[in-house]
This record gives structure tokens, sequence and C-alpha cells, in this order.
């Protein structure tokens, strides 16, 4: 905002100020003091204007500034954000993993970093970048150690006394998509981000899965540990 005025202000008082806003000289004293003669006029500033400022600058640095720096895009700021034509989830690649014989923990680390998009160059922490990730034969995971016997899982109905607890052979035998499920769950973000990369995981018991459509790849593996030996 420009502020010009096109006459002189008088003050009554000897105590003076120079003021960088009205380039006038102002006082301490009261504003009843003080005599305009004529209304201010208050105008902004058009685009124009702001590019003429770029000659104000010494000569060589004037190179750094282009017509367009108050209209135009950020000209300094190189870092990249992916847009919303970057993440489009009918666009983005499907994995298919066969959970038969695999470590739990090692195969949900394996699908949490593929759904997060951490194995991409274009990785942004707050953004969907990841793939969907089909799991078959979660009937088949396997654990190492006696974690079949001594690994538990917790639920809980809300009201008192309502805790249920159940080994992991329990669970894998009543329901065994929700182990995959839990732990990969763990391995995401927690709030929205991390609910709508859940999504992104389909776990079936069996080798059959309604995703033929989307054209699944092998998900790759390097962890060589993440078979079960025998």
């Amino acid at each position: 905002m420009a502020l010009t005025a096109s006459s002189s202000l008088i003050f009554t008082s000897s105590h003076t100020n120079r003021s960088p806003f009205l380039s006038t000289t102002m006082t301490s004293s009261s504003l009843k003091n003080v005599r305009v003669n004529k209304k201010f006029e208050v105008r902004c500033e058009g685009a124009e204007q702001k590019v003429q400022t770029r000659n104000l600058a010494p000569v060589e640095q004037r190179w750094m500034f282009t017509d367009n720096d108050f209209t135009g895009p950020d000209v300094w700021n190189k870092t990249w954000y992916p847009k919303a034509e970057d993440h489009v989830n009918t666009e983005k690649t499907w994995y298919v993993v066969d959970a038969t014989d695999k470590i739990l923990g090692r195969l949900a680390s394996t699908i949490a970093i593929h759904i997060r998009g951490k194995n991409l160059a274009t990785y942004t922490p707050s953004v969907d970048m990841g793939a969907f990730v089909i799991v078959v034969n979660a009937d088949k995971v396997a654990v190492s150690g006696k974690k079949r016997t001594q690994k538990l899982y917790r639920r809980h109905s809300g009201r008192p006394g309502g805790m249920k607890v159940e080994t992991f052979d329990q669970l894998q035998q009543r329901i065994p998509e929700r182990i995959i499920e839990h732990a990969v769950r763990g391995m995401l973000p927690k709030g929205r981000l991390g609910r709508d990369l859940f999504t992104h995981l389909k776990v079936y018991v069996g080798d059959e899965h309604p995703h033929q459509a989307q054209k699944p790849i092998d998900l790759p593996i390097r962890d060589k540990r993440i078979q079960k030996k025998t």
C-alpha cells in the first residue's frame, strides 16, 4: 500500500521525529494539535509499479530478478513437490506376493515399504506415492521361535471386562487375514494418511484374488531371510 498526501502537516510541538511511513515531520503531541489541510489518498500499487522496483536494485544484482517475479512462479524455490497428477490411484503399480512360509515381520516390513512408496525416488512423507499390494495364502504365513503359542493378540469390546486374548495359532485358525493386516498397519503412519494407505493392502486366503484386471506383478523382495528355513 502506498500512502500519499498532497499537503503538508502542521504540528505545534517542537519535539519532532521523522516518520518513514508518511515521509513528513511528526511530533509526540496529541492528535488534537494536528491540522490536516486535505484528505489522504490510499491507493494500491499495480503489478507494473512493482516491476519497476527492479530497476532500483544495483546493476550487478539485476540478473537475479525477472519481470514476472511478482506475477509468475517462484523461480528460486526449486524444491519438487508431487502434484495431484503425480499420484493417481488408477496409474499406480499393483504387486502380488505369496505369503507361504514367509516370516511375518520381514514380509510386513517389505509390504509397508512399497505401500508407503519408500522404494521410489519421488517418495514424499506427506503424500500417498506408494503402490497396491496383494497378499495370497495368508493362512500359511510363518513365525520364528515359539511365537506361534507365545505371541498374543488382544482386542476389547469396549465394555467392562471385555478384553479378549488369543494366541497366534488361534487367530490364524479363526481369521488368518487379520495377522498380516495387523502387522502392516503397525508399520504405516498413524492418522488420515495411514488410514488411506491401509486400503492399498489386499489380503486373501488361498491362491486366488479378484484383482487380475490390475495385472499385478511379483513383489520384489531383497531380504533373503524372509523365507523360513525348513
